[in-house]
């Protein structure tokens, strides 16, 4: 019987010759991920047993992204905790405030993540990396401290579930209205604890920062991560960030490969979607509904990249917000923030009424720079929209594509994104 790609990274990583789902393995890492939120938690256990070590400095990227900058003395302390230990300890890879962004999204573009790798962080979304061919998954503080010490893991070996998407997408569907659908139809616990991974000839055509959204949301279905094979798309991703192919290992799955599910999504039938409050599975189309807003949010390590800012530039171009909206865009990276204010994205985004933030995790789970308070109503492009995640519990929050998301800031209610064209408005 063969192995997936997911176990075959697990097996090589785990000094198995084959593992199967549901077996208990020491798992070493390539990759620590670090951020200021819940890496300090572990680096106290760590003091408090005297195992005040790192496995390998070379081998941790921290990157301060949630709170940053500090809003306030408490987020202030936890940056410090980080930067001092950065510091101490000799991190090769810090990534600080006003250098880097949201820490998925830098790490996708460093070239130091490599498929075939593994990955851990104390981030739920940390399966963002998956698109490169890893195995990257998001843990608890206990387990961080165990990596950051020790450069191991335990993991019980996923099962996976294999979604294959074929066809193409109609002019205004987006990679996040493919996940948004796949969620609805699994449920928000559809893929829980197996692996996610993607196939199919829509896949083979998407670029790398679409796959980036769909591992991404791996999550929101109850997933241990999201997976796409490499091909020719990543081998030229990493090929532009000077990564040659004899420094990483490509895995795919065998043809007996065994799958717990198959999902099979025509992308062709898929229409702008929204997920509506409170779980990301609740998708229905956009527009269905006449929904009022009064925020509108784009960013996150979902959706904060340049593609997706010009998704909204090309749908605010000449025109403006709607009175009694708020809209905050946020590059999710300084060189994205950089390469938007280069292409003129910038000069639409704020001739159009929009407010444009630093890169930083704040608003999507409601810390700061956008929190929202009682009864406000927001759709974004973000990845969650559990009660509370965006500030007061009252408020409602709503996920769709960052298309979406403009064409709602500009018609002042959910509106469907292919209403809109891509000239200017008259």
């Amino acid at each position: 019987m063969g192995m997936t790609i997911a176990e075959k990274i697990l097996a090589a990583h785990s000094g198995h010759e084959r593992v199967v789902p549901g077996q208990l393995i020491e798992c070493a890492t390539d990759w620590v991920l670090c951020h200021e939120i819940t890496t300090p938690a572990a680096l106290r256990m760590l003091e408090e047993r005297g195992m005040d070590q790192v496995f390998n400095p070379d081998q941790i990227v921290a990157i301060p992204d949630h709170s940053v900058p500090a809003m306030n003395i408490k987020a202030a302390k936890m940056y410090q905790k980080l930067k001092s230990w950065v510091h101490e300890k000799g991190i090769k890879h810090f990534y600080d405030v006003g250098r880097g962004g949201i820490a998925h999204v830098v790490l996708e573009n460093t070239g130091l993540m490599k498929p075939g790798q593994t990955l851990v962080s104390g981030d739920s979304h940390t399966c963002n990396a998956g698109a490169l061919g890893t195995f990257a998954t998001g843990v608890g503080s206990t387990d961080l401290a165990g990596a950051i010490y020790a450069g191991r893991v335990w993991f019980k070996v996923p099962e996976t579930m294999l979604i294959k998407v074929t066809g193409r997408t109609a002019q205004g569907v987006t990679p996040k209205d493919i996940v948004l659908e796949v969620i609805k139809r699994i449920g928000a616990d559809g893929a829980n604890y197996m692996v996610m991974e993607w196939v199919g000839d829509y896949i083979d055509a998407l670029d790398m920062e679409g796959r980036f959204t769909l591992t991404n949301m791996a999550i929101e279905a109850g997933g241990k991560t999201g997976i796409v094979a490499v091909d020719d798309t990543t081998r030229a991703y990493m090929s532009e960030r000077g990564i040659t192919a004899d420094q990483y290992t490509e895995y795919t799955s065998d043809p007996d490969a065994q799958f717990k599910v198959v999902v099979e999504i025509d992308a062709s039938t898929v229409e702008p979607t929204v997920a509506y409050p409170h779980i990301p599975s609740n998708g229905r189309v956009a527009g269905s509904d006449h929904i009022a807003v009064t925020h509108a949010y784009v960013g996150s390590c979902t959706n904060g990249r340049i593609s997706d800012l010009r998704d909204v530039a090309r749908i605010l171009r000449g025109r403006k917000i709607a009175d009694g909206v708020q809209m905050i865009i946020v590059p999710a990276t300084q060189l994205i923030w950089k390469q938007a204010a280069a292409e003129g994205l910038m000069e639409i985004f704020i001739d159009a009424g929009a407010s444009v933030s630093y890169p930083s995790c704040g608003a999507c789970l409601g810390m700061h720079s956008g929190v929202l308070g009682p009864d406000d109503v927001c759709i974004s492009s973000s990845n969650r929209n559990f009660v509370g995640r965006m500030g007061d519990p009252s408020a409602q929050i709503y996920l769709a594509s960052p298309a979406t998301v403009a064409a709602s800031a500009v018609a002042g209610v959910i509106s469907d994104p292919r209403a809109y064209n891509t000239e200017a408005a008259d």
